[in-house]
């Protein structure tokens, strides 16, 4: 039988940072270990992260946070920034995860991004790589890949653009479940995960907010925001490509072709998996970023 995420997160501690310019809520295990931050996708929240926060302590002190716009962090205006712009309302994440880690006293960190995680885990790694011990790339997103080896599923982000919207605008358990196993289609939604996710869409100003990064995530010229081949050949740092056989924005070829990128990063694929894998299938994750980590930051 599956934990509740309340026993899943016996243990660990819930709070809100108050940093200089944003208010974060995250749910970490304290402890004197090298810290690892982890940041969810698209519409996500810390409990992402809900299943492996106490098996990853192990090895690290792992610290899920709520994005800006998501959970219940702040809802800053959105920056109107270009993609050649010092700010703009993707940088915006990446600085949240910098003021945050300036509060905690963090000079550096390792980080996991899942999804859009993975894209501020990108930009991080790409242009603050002072800051970043080793970085986990888990199904992640904003990547411009070459054609002749990569294809995305149009389709797919569709899908995601569609239910996302219809869930926001009527966040009934029925709309949310649709979304959810756009996720997890191969299974993994629990009832518990479909209430969480229904309590905090409905919070008026994070559903207001997500609606606007919504827009934004889909509207033309978001390509220009993604990270191309030659700023990826640039990281220096330790780096996991984490990645699923049924990920429905990008397939195996993207992991691969990012594991070539990235020199001396290393690659696992999990099997029977889809864009939440560390939910999915929590004790491979675990494992493989665990036996990374002690290899990277130790």
């Amino acid at each position: 039988m599956t934990n509740s995420i309340h026993i899943d997160l016996l243990g660990t501690e819930t709070r809100f940072v108050e940093s200089r310019d944003y208010h974060t809520r995250v749910i970490e295990v304290r402890n004197d270990k090298p810290p690892l931050i982890l940041l969810h996708g698209g519409g996500g929240h810390a409990e992402t992260f809900s299943r492996n926060l106490n098996t990853l302590a192990a090895v690290c002190r792992p610290i899920a946070m709520d994005f800006i716009w998501h959970g219940m962090s702040s809802r800053p205006p959105f920056s109107d920034g270009t993609a050649g712009d010092d700010v703009h309302w993707l940088r915006q994440f990446t600085l949240q995860v910098l003021d945050l880690m300036a509060a905690l006293g963090l000079e550096s960190a390792s980080f996991e991004g899942e999804s859009l995680g993975g894209w501020v885990a990108l930009d991080l790694a790409i242009n603050f790589p002072e800051k970043v011990d080793a970085i986990v790339l888990n199904t992640a997103w904003g990547i411009a890949l070459d054609k002749d080896w990569v294809k995305e599923g149009a389709a797919d982000l569709d899908a995601l653009r569609q239910t996302s919207v219809a869930a926001l605008k009527n966040p009934t358990l029925e709309t949310l479940r649709t979304r959810l196993e756009w996720l997890m289609p191969l299974g993994g939604v629990t009832d518990e995960l479909v209430s969480l996710r229904q309590a905090l869409w409905s919070i008026p100003e994070t559903r207001e907010a997500l609606l606007e990064y919504y827009e934004r995530l889909f509207s033309p010229g978001i390509e220009d925001f993604y990270f191309g081949e030659p700023d990826i050949r640039t990281i220096q740092s330790p780096t996991l490509v984490l990645w699923t056989d049924k990920n429905p924005i990008h397939g195996v070829d993207a992991a691969e072709r990012l594991h070539q990128l990235v020199e001396g990063s290393a690659l696992h694929v999990m099997e029977g998996c889809a864009h939440w894998p560390q939910w999915e299938r929590p004790e491979e994750h675990d494992a493989v970023v665990c036996q990374f980590l002690a290899r990277a930051i130790h």
